[in-house]
């Protein structure tokens, strides 16, 4: 899926990994992770389908979606604006393989599908989550972090 800050977009595959800034010793630590903020609209008429979905989320994406190393994963959605706001936080060290393992796997490419319909990307010339890039959803910069 991208370095907000950078411009590129950390929803794509293709997009550069963000940085990774870790201390290593003999014993290998886990990366601190990478926050990543996206957003996408949802379309109005969808949004009980996707709220319905989301309550029951297959349980081969949420594998994947561990397995790609991102934690800490949410989805809020603004009902004035319609629209909806991910964040997660990607705790490995290889973003374009990561990425790349999940899209590659068919139950994902088949939620995507599903989800994508309820969606309308605000990233000019996207196709879906799929396609890479330009990236379904819009990364945006973060301006403050408070731990």
């Amino acid at each position: 899926m991208w370095s907000p800050t950078s411009g590129s977009n950390p929803a794509s595959p293709t997009s550069a990994a963000p940085p990774i800034t870790a201390t290593f010793s003999n014993n290998k630590q886990k990366y601190a992770g990478k926050r990543v903020a996206q957003i996408v609209k949802l379309k109005p008429e969808f949004v009980e389908e996707y709220k319905k979905c989301h309550a029951a989320v297959w349980p081969e994406v949420l594998k994947q979606i561990k397995n790609s190393n991102i934690e800490d994963y949410s989805i809020f959605h603004d009902p004035e604006t319609h629209i909806l706001f991910a964040s997660f936080k990607y705790v490995g060290y290889d973003w374009a393989g990561d990425m790349e393992r999940m899209r590659d796997n068919p139950k994902v490419q088949e939620w995507w599908k599903m989800t994508d319909s309820f969606q309308e990307s605000f990233v000019p010339g996207a196709e879906s989550s799929y396609a890479g890039e330009p990236a379904w959803w819009k990364g945006v910069e973060e301006v403050f972090y408070h731990p």
